[in-house]
């Protein structure tokens, strides 16, 4: 009886898969400090990128994104009530993502 192996990807997922120019989502008010979360993101390119930025303020312009719109997406922490949601949207739209720990302004 042979068992069928489960294939295991160790390395990013940008590996191979990334575009000449990154598509990015940025989500929350306070856009430049979201552009600097992107500083060295990732390391290992060769070559010149050039990223292709869209910004959204709050979940509901997230939510009308396609599926796998972007390639990596960062977003400023939800309140507890929008997490949930804010994770699924961000899971179905993106590759990638980073919520960051700056809350955002009430």
């Amino acid at each position: 009886m042979t068992c069928a192996n489960p294939q295991v990807r160790l390395a990013p997922i940008t590996t191979g898969l990334l575009r000449r120019n990154p598509r990015i989502l940025l989500g929350g008010n306070h856009q430049p400090t979201l552009v600097r979360y992107l500083e060295g993101w990732p390391k290992r390119w060769q070559g010149s990128r050039t990223f292709l930025i869209q910004f959204a303020r709050d979940l509901p312009e997230i939510a009308r994104f396609a599926d796998d719109s972007f390639d990596f997406a960062v977003v400023q922490a939800p309140l507890t009530t929008e997490l949930e949601a804010l994770v699924h949207e961000l899971t179905r739209v993106a590759r990638q993502g980073l919520i960051t720990r700056r809350p955002p302004a009430l």
